[in-house]
């Protein structure tokens, strides 16, 4: 009856956490779970809330590992493509039956959000009064669109999205046990273009991975000994250049509205990604609007950058003037969020560089 088939990565699969222990970013909820397995403290239904990518099936799994569940006694269901009252029905009839060799029966439903309102009618009341061997794990990224009679029943739990640092570290570790060496600038867009799902990740990493050759076309072998750049993950990602970024900085501090044009132009010639290309000249910005500000967070941005890039942009906020405000954040903010609201994908950088440009 294991009905979960969602498309995973073979660097996912590899490195799926399998213990407490393997579980990055969410030592909140591990505390928690695992003072209650050491207990024999038990919920029948637990309810695991967050973004996607996050590791929710995973520690789900894990948490029926840590209760002896074994896989025969372990049923999983992706409610986005098994949400019917027929589904939910079998799951009813089933949960009456005692385990096969394991002291709980584990019913894992991801998505469970998506399930129809009829199939929540007829799970309610199975969710109300539960055998004792039985335990529900259910996970969502939509916690707004779970019933609340549901939410009551259940242990929650809201897994965090992994900052910038968790990221890059994670990538930098993966890579490492592939036999590869992350450059940090690399390792730092990884991070980005993850965008807080440690699934996402490794699908950036597993494709750059898996490529035959380098930026030069040098053949490398998969993973064991390669050197993996900046340059190499823009290329498998269609990520704009680090060159494009720091073009539209160095323009705004020198007020250069052709220079800043340029660059989006390249970036759109490209077909670059805008909302990414925003968001990384937003994640730049604001490192260079803090150091221009002297906020004593000098040592906190050195260990998010290259040591070069922290050089380079320490270097630019020497040169900026008092007009670089948060005004001028605000503008790639509007600039982010808009992407991709027109026909025209340069549009929103275009006028948020010419507006920023304008104000100063």
């Amino acid at each position: 009856m294991k009905k979960n088939e969602k498309s995973e990565g073979v660097l996912y699969r590899k490195y799926r956490p399998q213990i407490f222990g393997d579980v990055v970013g969410q030592e909140h909820i591990i505390k928690v779970l695992q003072g209650a397995v050491s207990l024999g403290n038990i919920s029948h239904a637990y309810l695991f809330s967050g973004s996607r990518g996050t590791g929710k099936t995973s520690l789900a799994r894990i948490l029926a590992r840590a209760i002896g569940t074994s896989p025969n006694d372990m049923t999983e269901m992706d409610a986005a493509s098994n949400r019917g009252i027929d589904d939910v029905r079998e799951i009813r009839d089933s949960v009456n039956t005692l385990p096969f060799e394991s002291k709980y029966k584990v019913y894992i439903i991801d998505e469970v959000h998506m399930l129809t309102r009829d199939a929540w009618n007829a799970f309610l009341k199975t969710l109300e009064e539960p055998p004792a061997h039985v335990v529900f794990i259910m996970a969502t990224t939509e916690l707004e669109k779970v019933p609340e009679t549901v939410i009551s029943r259940c242990q929650t739990f809201t897994f965090k999205s992994p900052n910038l640092s968790i990221l890059k570290d994670f990538a930098l570790t993966i890579a490492k046990k592939e036999g590869a060496t992350l450059e940090p600038s690399a390792a730092e867009l990884v991070a980005l273009l993850g965008d807080g799902s440690f699934r996402d990740a490794h699908g950036i990493l597993e494709k750059v991975l898996s490529s035959a050759n380098d930026p030069e076309g040098k053949q490398v072998s998969n993973g064991a000994g390669k050197k993996i750049t900046r340059e190499m993950i823009e290329i498998v990602s269609g990520a704009p250049k680090a060159e494009l970024v720091a073009d539209i900085l160095s323009a705004i501090v020198e007020k250069d509205l052709q220079k800043g044009m340029k660059a989006i132009q390249s970036a759109g010639e490209a077909n670059a990604d805008m909302k990414l290309f925003a968001k990384l000249i937003l994640e730049r910005l604001r490192f260079l609007f803090l150091l221009r500000l002297k906020a004593g967070m000098d040592d906190h941005i050195s260990k998010q950058i290259s040591e070069d890039d922290f050089k380079y942009l320490k270097g630019l906020a020497a040169k900026a003037g008092p007009d670089l405000t948060a005004e001028t954040l605000f503008k790639f903010i509007e600039a982010y969020e808009n992407s991709g609201r027109t026909s025209i994908p340069e549009l929103a950088l275009e006028i948020a560089f010419a507006d920023s440009i304008k104000q100063v």
